[in-house]
């Protein structure tokens, strides 16, 4: 099953960011912790590969 999510932009007046919020069950199935640095990386224009760091 899978969870979807939106994806938010914020704009500055310099920059912007662009966030999406990962849903509860997906975090606490990853025993996702407060913090923890995850790693990025995009498999083509329709897979992004997210991978904790140790």
């Amino acid at each position: 099953m899978g969870y979807k999510t939106k994806i938010q932009l914020i704009q500055r007046k310099d920059s912007q960011q662009w966030l999406f919020n990962i849903p509860a069950a997906i975090g606490a199935a990853l025993e996702l912790q407060k913090g923890e640095t995850l790693d990025l990386t995009i498999k083509d224009k329709n897979y992004l590969l997210v991978r904790r760091v140790k």
